[in-house]
């Protein structure tokens, strides 16, 4: 198997018009609704560089009332996510599979798993989609990625979170061939089990 680039692959966010452009942007437009409406505790699995929170954040009126987690294992990305990371930003060079990393950082109101999906085997997304709510706030909002790519786990994977107690708020990305998945938690608080592995990453 070839080995990945985790940085390098970071320059297709900046193709104008690729799918994965096209993904960061949608992403950070529900990002975007998410601050707005309130959201103040942030944690964001595999981060890379946090390109799809931190310029949302930068950016927005409520910065300075946010604060955020972003897990990554790749010491490369964490370091060029911290340079860019304001005030109210942690950076945790870590396994983001494991729910110990999110220990005094959730329960959170916006959980991001983009880029996670489609680079772990499908029982494990299963898993981790089972395990969300040990990092929600009742009411938080949850934005995933997956590619459409045949077989389309999409439509599954909405299921899934329907059966862990999350309300879809919406799906897009089909045209590019890219689900983003936006849930709410409507479930109750479940405390966080510490030492639980949600899955492996295989890319």
């Amino acid at each position: 198997m070839t080995r990945i680039d985790w940085v390098s692959w970071h320059d297709h966010y900046d193709e104008p018009g690729s799918s994965l452009e096209r993904r960061l942007r949608a992403v950070r437009r529900w990002i975007g609704v998410a601050l707005d409406e309130g959201a103040s505790d942030v944690v964001s699995l595999c981060a890379g560089q946090g390109r799809d929170l931190l310029p949302v954040l930068a950016a927005h009126p409520r910065r300075g009332q946010v604060r955020a987690r972003l897990v990554e294992l790749d010491a490369r990305n964490v370091a060029e996510a911290g340079r860019n990371a304001p005030e109210g930003v942690e950076v945790v060079c870590g396994d983001a599979a494991m729910t110990d990393a999110y220990a005094g950082a959730v329960p959170a109101d916006l959980v991001l798993a983009c880029g996670v999906f489609g680079n772990i085997t499908d029982d494990d997304v299963r898993r981790t989609v089972a395990t969300l709510p040990q990092l929600c706030a009742p009411g938080a909002t949850v934005i995933w990625t997956r590619g459409r790519h045949e077989p389309d786990l999409v439509p599954v994977i909405s299921g899934w979170f329907e059966d862990e107690g999350f309300e879809q708020v919406a799906q897009e990305g089909a045209e590019y061939g890219y689900g983003i998945g936006v849930h709410r938690y409507a479930g109750p608080p479940v405390p966080l089990e510490p030492g639980v592995r949600m899955f492996s990453f295989v890319g």
